[in-house]
C-alpha cells in the first residue's frame, strides 16, 4: 500500500517535465505589458504660426503611436520641449539637436515600421484617451489648438457610431471642465470616399472669467461623402389665408442646410529628422478646398408684414479651391 502514493508522485512530475517541455512550443509567448507600452504618446510639433512678439510659436500636439519600435529614447529634442513645450523657437530647436550623442545615430538605419506589430490586440487601436483644449494668443487672434494628453487601445467598432470623447478646457484653472464632446467611429464604407461623420450637433456651456462659451457636440453620426450636407433648422413666421380669406399667422420650418467636411490636400513636413529621413519633425497644415454648397433651392412665403421673402436652402455640397 506504500508503494502507491510513491508511483503516483512519479507520475505527477514525469507528467510535469513533459508538458513544461512541450507546450511552450506550440504556444505562442505573449507579453501583454508590451502590447500595452506600445501604444503610448509621441511627440507631433505643429507650427502654428507667431506671437504677439513676432516670434514663431511651435506646439507638441502629439499623436499616439501605432507600432512597436522598441524602448523610448529620450532625446535632446524631447528634453528641450519639456523645458518650454509651447514657445520653443527653431533657433532653440536646432541648437538642442547639436548636443544628441553620437549613440544616437546608429538609429540611421532603422527598419522600415510599416511590417512591426501592431501596438494593440487584434480588434484595437491604439487612440487618445485624454485631449485638453489650449488657447494660445497669436498675432492675428485668439486660437484654440487640441493637445493629445495620454494613449490607449481602444476597440475597433464596425458599425457608424457615436462614442464618447473627452476634451478637457481651461486646463489647470479654477474653471477646467471635461466634456464630453463626442466623435465618430465606425469602419470605412464599401462605397468609396464615404466615411463615418457627424451628422447632428448639440452644445455644451462652459463659465469663463469673462463670458458664458458654447462648446459644440457630436450627437448623431452616419455615413457621408468627405464634403456633405447636414440639416439646419430655420423658423420663419408666415401669413397665410384660408379659402374664406381668414388671415392667420404660423411659424415656418425651413431646413436650409449646411455644408461640412474635410477637402484638405494633406500637411506638409517642415523639418525632418536628420537621423531618420521618414521622421517628421515639425509640420504645417496644409491648404485646403472649402467645402460649399452646389445646388439650391428656394423658399418664398408671406412674412408676419405681408412682404414677399424669399430664403435659400443647400441641397449639396462640393469640394471648391
Amino acid at each position: 500500500m506504500d508503494t502507491l502514493p510513491l508511483q503516483l508522485f512519479i507520475l505527477l512530475c514525469t507528467l510535469h517535465h513533459l508538458l513544461g517541455a512541450v507546450l511552450p512550443e506550440h504556444m505562442e509567448p505573449r507579453n501583454l505589458f508590451t502590447e500595452r507600452a506600445c501604444c503610448r504618446r509621441q511627440t507631433h510639433l505643429v507650427y502654428i504660426g507667431r506671437d504677439i512678439s513676432g516670434s514663431p510659436v511651435n506646439v507638441d500636439v502629439g499623436k499616439c503611436r501605432s507600432h512597436c519600435t522598441g524602448p523610448i529614447k529620450i532625446s535632446s529634442h524631447d528634453t528641450a520641449m519639456r523645458v518650454n513645450p509651447r514657445h520653443i523657437s527653431m533657433l532653440e530647436y536646432l541648437r538642442s539637436k547639436k548636443q544628441v550623442k553620437s549613440s544616437e545615430t546608429a538609429s540611421r538605419h532603422t527598419p522600415d515600421n510599416s511590417n512591426k506589430p501592431l501596438s494593440c490586440g487584434a480588434g484595437l487601436r491604439c487612440e487618445p484617451t485624454g485631449v485638453r483644449v489650449d488657447k494660445v494668443m497669436l498675432f492675428d487672434g485668439l486660437r484654440e489648438v487640441e493637445i493629445i494628453e495620454e494613449c490607449h487601445c481602444e476597440a475597433i467598432v464596425t458599425p457608424c457610431m457615436r462614442v464618447p470623447a473627452l476634451k478637457t478646457f481651461n486646463f489647470e484653472t479654477p474653471y477646467e471642465t471635461v466634456v464630453d464632446v463626442g466623435k465618430c467611429a465606425g469602419s470605412k464604407s464599401e462605397q468609396e470616399g464615404f466615411s463615418c461623420v457627424p451628422t447632428k450637433f448639440d452644445a455644451a456651456l462652459l463659465e469663463t472669467p469673462n463670458k458664458v462659451e458654447l462648446v459644440q457636440t457630436v450627437e448623431t453620426c452616419e455615413m457621408k461623402e468627405g464634403c456633405y450636407r447636414i440639416p439646419y433648422i430655420e423658423y420663419h413666421y408666415e401669413l397665410t389665408y384660408d379659402p374664406d380669406g381668414v388671415k392667420s399667422e404660423k411659424l415656418k420650418e425651413i431646413d436650409v442646410g449646411r455644408c461640412l467636411g474635410s477637402c484638405t490636400t494633406g500637411n506638409r513636413c517642415l523639418l525632418r529628422s536628420a537621423a531618420n529621413p521618414e521622421e517628421c519633425l515639425l509640420w504645417a497644415e496644409g491648404p485646403g478646398n472649402a467645402c460649399v454648397p452646389q445646388g439650391y433651392e428656394s423658399n418664398t412665403f408671406l412674412n408676419q408684414h405681408g412682404q414677399l421673402r424669399t430664403v435659400l436652402s443647400i441641397t449639396s455640397c462640393l469640394c471648391q479651391s
